[in-house]
Order: structure tokens, then sequence, then C-alpha cells
């Protein structure tokens, strides 16, 4: 990794052509910035899965981005999971986010195995570590994981165990007090951890979906930046307010060695390349 911070962008997988041809123009729009790496979300099951890896190998292939694949527990069996681990490899793929996947119901859900699958990200882990040929990537959440109701240690052992089975960085949830990402790298460092753990950015540019998100991951919302959003007269000031945040996030979080940014880009371009102008990383 070089020594300056990584730059690196989330998509996810489009659920029709019209959405894959955004994706598309997305990622030309975003090549000014030259990403080390893109991931793309997992869909579970059915045709989402197939679409999934396709437009994982497609971007690898036809944008010349590195490529970070996410996989879930999620309604697979533990020889499905092979089966996709193998499909990833053959594509090229070497690098992977193991993630075990929210519930049906949503993250606050019980979680409920897929029969001769797999229930913790661990288990992932281990298994793609085991078969090697991977860079193995997990989720670090700085507000805390909803799962653990409070108990910050509990995540902090979570990540220990996964970097014992073999993965070598995370990326986070996306959060907005940067004392928090820092909370979280102290503390693991103070345990021995060598994870390196990139911090994730969300630029809000929809009230009604970051509120959604910030409910289904637990992440809190600080009150003046909630009533920032609530006082906007429209959605383009909700999109100026989003860069100026991120933008002031992201520097102080890079003044402070963080070893990257990854940005969550829901797919579009807009807002993450004005947060890359405001931060002076474009090429050409």
């Amino acid at each position: 990794m070089n020594s300056a911070p990584s730059i690196s962008f989330e998509f996810f997988p489009p659920k029709d052509s019209a959405g894959e041809e955004r994706l598309w123009t997305a990622l030309e729009s975003l090549k000014p910035i030259k990403p080390d790496f893109v991931s793309v979300t997992y869909g579970a099951g059915g045709s989402t899965r197939d679409r999934t890896i396709r437009i994982t190998s497609e971007i690898m292939h036809r944008a010349k981005f590195e490529v970070v694949a996410h996989l879930t527990c999620v309604g697979s069996t533990k020889l499905e999971l092979i089966e996709i681990l193998n499909q990833y490899k053959s594509a090229g793929i070497k690098s992977l986010l193991a993630l075990r996947g929210d519930p049906v119901g949503g993250p606050m859900a019980d979680w409920v195995s897929t029969p001769g699958g797999l229930s913790h990200a661990e288990e992932l882990v281990e298994l793609a570590s085991n078969l090697g040929g991977f860079e193995i990537g997990v989720a670090a959440f700085p507000d805390g994981h909803p799962a653990s109701h409070g108990d910050f240690d509990k995540d902090i052992q979570t990540l220990l165990r996964k970097e014992r089975m073999g993965a070598t960085f995370a990326t986070t949830q996306f959060f907005f007090e940067a004392a928090n990402y820092f909370r979280l790298i102290y503390r693991l460092s103070a345990v021995g951890s060598k994870l390196k753990v990139i911090p994730g950015i969300l630029p809000v540019t929809n009230v009604k979906q970051l509120e959604r998100m910030a409910e289904l991951n637990g992440t809190p919302i600080p009150e003046k930046i909630r009533k920032l959003f609530m006082e906007a007269s429209d959605q383009d000031e909700v999109k100026k307010i989003g860069i100026e945040l991120a933008t002031n996030l992201c520097s102080e979080l890079i003044e402070n060695n963080a070893p990257g940014i990854h940005f969550f880009t829901m797919n579009t371009a807009e807002s993450t390349l004005a947060i890359g102008r405001n931060l002076g990383i474009l090429h050409g």
C-alpha cells in the first residue's frame, strides 16, 4: 500500500439494465480520482447473486480497476460459498470483503443460518483463508455494531478473531464523528491488532435515505448534523451540506493518518467527485 492514503469506492449491483448504465456512467466519471480499488456489495440469492459476480468481474476487466468483491453468509450453504469463491478466483479477483450479512428482517433481527451454511463472518474469513489466493477484508463499526448493544469490547474481540483467521484489512460503516473512528483504532492497537482499518464515508444526498441507512446500520446522527439537513431548503442544499461535511471529515481523518478513505457512492459520482476536488485528489 502506498504511503499516501488509499482512495476507494463502493457500489451496489444494479437491479436492471438502466441501473447498470448508471453504474457505468458513475464509474467513468470517477476515473480521474484513480481509485486504489472499487468494491461491489453482494446481493444474495438467485439472479441478484449472479449479477453481482458478473458486474464485479466486468468492473475489473472493463474499467481496469482493482476490485474487492463482497461475500456474505446469507442464503448460501458452505459448498455454495466455496463455489462462489472459486468463481471469483477464476475471474481474477484477488481481494474479498467477508461479511455475515444482515438477517432477512434487518440488522436487528435474529440471525437464522441457512441449513448447511455459516453463522458468522469469521467462519467465512476462515473458509476464504483456507481456500487461499485472497486478501481478506472485514467490516468495522466506529459507532458499534447494532447487535453488540453498546458493548464495544465485544466488537474489538470480534475483529481480533477475524484477524487471527486471516483478515488483513477492514472498511468501516459510515459515521459522522472522527473521534469514534480513532477510538476504534486506539482500542484495536491496544490489544495488538495490525488490522488496517479504512474509514467509510457516506456523502449524504438524500435525507430520507440517510435516516433509513442510519437506522438499519445503528449509526447515530449527531443532533447538530440532523438539524443542518432538516433545515435545508431543497435537495441541492442537502447535497451541498453533505459534500461540506464529508470533505471536513475526510480532511480530519487524513490529517490524523487514516490509511485511506472508502466512499459509499450509492452508484452516483457527483458528490464523490466534488469531495475529491475539495481534497485535491483528482488527477488530470
